[in-house]
């Protein structure tokens, strides 16, 4: 039985057994056309480090690998392997939206990478479509342009992803300060 603390923690806060994270399309040609490409390239790895730390799956993609490269060395050693994809959205490339092929019981998806407006949101729009909670961290997602950025963000959150930051992940995965994990997810968060 779930202690008394578990029953009333609310549906819209993340948790470390009901999530995915996916990083989308963080490849070594497109990074440098990003301005916040260091930025957004440190987010993702604390997001990587804290899921595995808190033992959250995570999965990646790639757009194009041949055009625009492979995913940055910084994040690609955490993966065993990243799907290739040519269709903008990653949703069919992880099999994800296949009625009867999801994995387990983790219906809320975080996803972060490149381009905020064009992989990262068909990829998020594909998946709610597909009844998935998806969750935008706006710190570990950028686009070439400011603009392009920003509107994705308007468009997800109206189409129903639940904006975030990537520290609010990290803590709303760990949850607690009892937690065995709070001061390696802490120190995740100090480290720049």
């Amino acid at each position: 039985m779930n202690d008394a603390s578990e029953l009333f923690r609310s549906p819209e806060l993340l948790s470390r057994g009901d999530s995915r994270l996916l990083i989308v399309d963080m490849q070594e040609k497109l990074l440098p056309f990003i301005p916040v490409d260091e930025n957004v390239i440190r987010n993702c790895r604390r997001l990587i480090e804290g899921a595995r730390l808190l033992g959250v799956p995570i999965f990646a993609t790639e757009q194009y690998p041949k055009g625009l490269g492979a995913t940055t060395p910084e994040l690609a050693k955490f993966f065993e392997s990243i799907p290739t994809k040519q269709r903008f959205s990653g949703a069919q490339a992880l099999g994800w939206g296949i009625a009867g092929s999801r994995p387990d019981d983790r219906f809320k998806i975080v996803v972060a990478g490149i381009e905020a407006h064009v992989c990262v949101q068909q990829t998020a729009l594909d998946l709610i479509a597909q009844g998935f909670r998806v969750f935008i961290p706006a710190d570990a997602v950028a686009s070439r342009g400011k603009l392009d950025w920003k509107i994705a963000l308007d468009r997800l959150s109206a189409s129903g992803a639940t904006l975030t930051t990537t520290e609010s992940v990290l803590f709303e995965w760990c949850e607690t300060s009892a937690a065995p994990e709070f001061k390696q997810i802490s120190k995740l968060i100090k480290d720049e």
